[in-house]
């Protein structure tokens, strides 16, 4: 089975949830937060992997039922720097991620197969 996923969103939305930590922590595991906060525009990096929680979720229909978004972990390979992402609920699952923004929008694609 092959299932896609898409979504964009606007990055400037991300520059205001990030003053509210209780979004922040809904939306993103420890290892996100400290890797986006490292960046220099960290609004776009939360943004785009808030992308792509949303498009891992749109890949996986109904099965995705009460899937939270911190059950989906995006991390960057350490060598090659591609996006990655780690979802334990779904580990028989293989995910292939890509993340793109520019100034104003990010947007993220997911493509699942099984």
């Amino acid at each position: 089975m092959f299932d896609v996923g898409i979504d964009i969103e606007d990055i400037e939305r991300f520059q205001k949830y990030a003053k509210t930590d209780r979004f922040i922590k809904l939306c993103f595991t420890d290892y996100e937060i400290e890797y986006c906060y490292s960046q220099k525009n960290f609004a776009r990096h939360l943004a785009v992997r808030f992308c792509a929680k949303e498009a891992l979720i749109k890949s996986l229909s109904k099965e995705q039922q009460s899937l939270s978004f911190v059950d989906i972990e995006i991390r960057n390979d350490p060598q090659s720097g591609k996006p990655e992402i780690f979802c334990s609920r779904f580990k028989d699952y293989e995910f292939k991620v890509s993340l793109s923004h520019d100034k104003d929008k990010a947007i993220a694609i997911v493509c699942r197969i099984k």
